[in-house]
């Protein structure tokens, strides 16, 4: 066995726990079964589906307009969650019918409450449940809908591509989706990678389950209204949709940390093991740049040279190229204050502060 320094054998050993990490985060996602825009003969027939939007909004002024712009017309119900800007006007302007929320229930959830609200309108087959941050392509409904009904789905959890505007997102939302697919696996932990932030649902199957007013004191009310449609043995799925819609997931620096903070706090809450393998491979990936100097104090440079390039070649899959991909090792620090807070105010039982409520930990 070669006599190399113990520098050179943990850098080797934390490159190893780094590569299997991401490699098979970036596999999680890869499994995730595409939909796929339908041809233009197909489209036609479908470019009206029986399906209605229902976007819940709380201060979304800025962005709402440009998603309900994004839909087919007299499509979109948008459910004013108290806002304390221009979002009703916004959206009204761009198309939408525009409902107030009714008022929160004891300990209830401002989104789940908005949901029910907004689907109690509709009698359309299905409901698509969709955040005001996201763009679609033309084509993505209807591309939807035939998926689910091609695979007699019920509820189906559609994963969109990003959208990035500032700096910080470039940088720091990539490393983010990697621990996220990386802790929770779909082939294992398929209900913690539910996300109602584009949540497609056949309408008499909704109601059957209660609505979200049967989920609307939990922090997590996606994965709650999955678990319940599992335990009544509907058929579920989790998709991507590459090139048919965009979400911009946080704005700015200050807005990613907060929404980081959120669902650290959340996978705390779904499942605290995937919150703890989330935290150890962050923790693991900080402590690249402490080996990474022991390497060279050790004069070992070639091991240093090497272990330099761990996170941007392993992290490039996540980045739009390799330029975007320098910047890896650079989120590695940034995120992981707003990680571990999320974490242990779950853990401490704590609530947090979002968009201008608390929120405590109802699983």
């Amino acid at each position: 066995m070669p006599d190399f320094p113990v520098s050179v054998w943990i850098a080797a050993a934390v490159s190893v726990a780094f590569v299997v990490f991401f490699l098979a985060a970036w596999q999680s996602y890869r499994s995730l079964s595409p939909i796929r825009p339908l041809p233009d003969s197909a489209d036609r027939k479908v470019a009206e589906p029986d399906c209605m939007v229902v976007i819940p909004a709380r201060n979304e002024e800025a962005v709402i307009a440009r998603a309900v712009a994004s839909l087919p017309p007299d499509s979109v119900i948008v459910v004013d969650d108290a806002s304390e800007d221009g979002t009703a006007d916004a959206a009204e302007k761009a198309g939408a019918g525009v409902v107030a929320a009714p008022p929160l229930p004891k300990r209830g959830i401002g989104k789940a409450n908005a949901c029910a609200a907004g689907a109690r309108l509709l009698t359309s087959r299905w409901v698509l449940f969709a955040d005001a941050d996201i763009r679609f392509e033309p084509g993505f409904l209807g591309a939807a809908v035939a998926a689910a009904e091609a695979n007699g789905l019920s509820v189906v959890s559609i994963h969109l591509d990003p959208e990035y505007g500032s700096f910080a997102e470039h940088v720091l939302v990539p490393y983010a989706r990697a621990l996220v697919y990386g802790g929770a696996n779909p082939r294992t932990n398929a209900p913690a990678l539910f996300t109602g932030n584009c949540l497609l649902v056949q309408r008499e199957a909704y109601n059957f389950l209660g609505t979200h007013i049967a989920v609307v004191t939990h922090l997590a009310e996606d994965v709650k209204l999955t678990s319940l449609a599992a335990r009544h043995r509907l058929k579920l799925a989790i998709v991507r949709a590459p090139g048919l819609g965009r979400r911009r997931y946080y704005e700015g620096f200050r807005g990613i940390y907060r929404g980081i903070e959120r669902h650290a706090f959340r996978f705390m809450v779904v499942n605290w093991m995937i919150g703890g393998v989330i935290l150890l491979a962050a923790l693991c990936s900080a402590s690249w740049l402490p080996l990474l100097a022991w390497l060279a104090w050790d004069k070992q440079w070639i091991a240093a040279a090497l272990f330099a390039l761990l996170p941007v070649v392993t992290l490039r899959p996540w980045y739009r190229n390799w330029l975007s991909a320098l910047s890896a090792p650079l989120a590695i620090y940034l995120i992981l204050p707003a990680l571990a807070r999320g974490l242990v105010s779950a853990v401490r039982g704590k609530p947090i502060s979002w968009k201008g409520r608390t929120v405590r930990a109802v699983s």
